[in-house]
């Protein structure tokens, strides 16, 4: 596998070096993280193998695998706004805790103010004059029910017959979701800073290697065949959003690294468990359509 580490430390680092902020020993031990998170959590096959992902952006599913599949991601988008508030109460530093706020209040409807112009972003999927950044801060934004994640989610379940009381309650969730937003509630919110940094870094890896572009070229080929009023804006905001995180990624570890103590070992099994987690949503959902199809071949 091509290693997506970034092994040149920044600029910033390097004059902290120079002006001996930041002891050279310090930075062998930081290059020996990296080599660890390419050989222990990089391959793992969440990030690597997404069997479901790799079916589902063929487009080849039934009305009910789609139904299927989106009640089980609402319950996950739904829950992680647990995680993500408990990611905000544990927060170490202010700094980390506004950084957590600008997720969860943009899950619930603040939108991002951006200084870009107002071409960038996604067309809102009910009032297309309105375009909804991707960048940008919740300060100074302007808070819409409308422009909350899960309502997004809403108004495409309900182009496929699902509504409100279908959707997003743990009582929805297979056993292998609700694991998933149990893991993300206990690690990616932990009250552990070593625990929390290891599971947002490798849910950040996850998110950016691509399986929101699988999932997106399937629903475009339903959208197409049988759908056409199908809004994609859920899964197109955050496929945007995700390619601007990736490119932050490694630099917010060099920093967060060369800002405090991390204990390794447990950043690195956090990282793995939470991706242990991550990817049995991914292998329940899988299972789920293929004894779905067994059933159909023998009826």
């Amino acid at each position: 596998m091509e290693s997506k580490i970034n092994k040149i430390i920044s600029v910033e680092t390097e004059e902290r070096i120079e002006r001996g902020e930041v002891p050279r020993s310090k930075v062998a031990k930081y290059y020996r993280l990296l080599e660890r998170i390419e050989k222990e959590m990089m391959p793992h096959p969440v990030i690597t193998d997404n069997r479901f992902t790799a079916w589902f952006r063929e487009g080849d599913f039934d009305r009910e695998d789609l139904r299927h599949f989106l009640v089980q991601f609402s319950v996950f988008s739904n829950w992680f706004i647990e995680a993500q508030l408990r990611k905000t109460l544990n927060a170490p530093t202010l700094e980390a805790m506004r950084a957590s706020k600008e997720i969860l209040m943009n899950e619930l409807g603040v939108a991002f103010k951006s200084k870009t112009s107002k071409g960038q972003g996604i067309k809102d999927d009910l009032n297309p004059d309105i375009t909804i950044q991707t960048e940008g801060s919740i300060e100074g934004g302007t808070f819409r029910f409308q422009a909350a994640h899960f309502e997004w989610l809403l108004r495409m379940t309900a182009q496929v017959g699902l509504e409100f009381a279908d959707i997003g309650k743990r009582r929805h969730g297979t056993s292998s979701t609700l694991f998933f937003c149990d893991e993300l509630a206990r690690i990616y919110g932990s009250d552990d800073g070593d625990q929390a940094l290891g599971a947002s870094f490798s849910v950040e890896n996850w998110a950016a290697a691509g399986f929101w572009k699988e999932l997106i070229q399937g629903l475009e080929v339903f959208k197409k065949r049988e759908c056409p009023n199908l809004p994609l804006a859920f899964f197109l905001w955050h496929d945007r959003v995700e390619d601007q995180h990736a490119a932050h990624t490694w630099h917010e570890l060099e920093e967060e690294y060369f800002a405090s103590d991390i204990d390794e070992d447990k950043f690195i099994a956090a990282a793995k468990e939470m991706l242990n987690g991550v990817n049995a949503f991914w292998v329940g959902l899988d299972e789920d359509r293929r004894k779905r199809k067994n059933v159909q071949k023998r009826a």
